[in-house]
C-alpha cells in the first residue's frame, strides 16, 4: 500500500509579477506501481500536469524528493494555504492569507439594479 505523499509549494516575487505553484503527490496506479503526479502553473489557474509511472513506491519517493529539492533551490516554499482542486485554485490569491477583494458599487450588476 502506498503511503500518502503530497506537497503544495509556491514561489512569488511581486517585483517580477511572479506567482507560481507546484504540487507533487504519489498515488497508486492500476498495475501495483506508483504514479508521481505533478501540477504546476500560475496561482489562480488550473496549470499543467504530468504523471510519471514508477515500478514501486521507493522509486517514486526518490524522484519526489529530487524534484522537491530542485524546486526548493529555485525559491519555492510551502504555504499555509493549500488549494485542493481547480475550483479552489482559481481563488488562490484570496485564500486565508490574503484579504478579500474590495467591493465597489460600479459595474454592470449595480447599474442594472439601480434601474429598479
Amino acid at each position: 500500500m502506498i503511503q500518502p505523499y503530497h506537497i503544495y509549494i509556491e514561489r512569488t516575487d511581486i517585483s517580477r509579477n511572479m506567482a507560481r505553484f507546484y504540487t507533487l503527490s504519489i498515488e497508486p496506479d492500476l498495475f501495483g506501481g506508483a504514479a508521481l503526479v505533478r501540477r504546476w502553473g500560475r496561482i489562480g489557474t488550473g496549470g499543467q500536469s504530468r504523471i510519471d509511472l514508477h515500478a514501486d513506491e521507493a522509486e517514486a519517493v526518490l524522484r519526489f524528493l529530487a524534484l522537491l529539492s530542485a524546486k526548493r533551490r529555485r525559491g519555492y516554499r510551502p504555504t499555509r494555504y493549500h488549494p485542493t482542486g481547480p475550483a479552489v485554485a482559481s481563488s488562490a490569491m484570496t485564500g486565508p492569507t490574503m484579504p478579500p477583494p474590495a467591493i465597489t458599487r460600479s459595474g454592470p450588476i449595480f447599474a442594472a439594479t439601480a434601474l429598479f
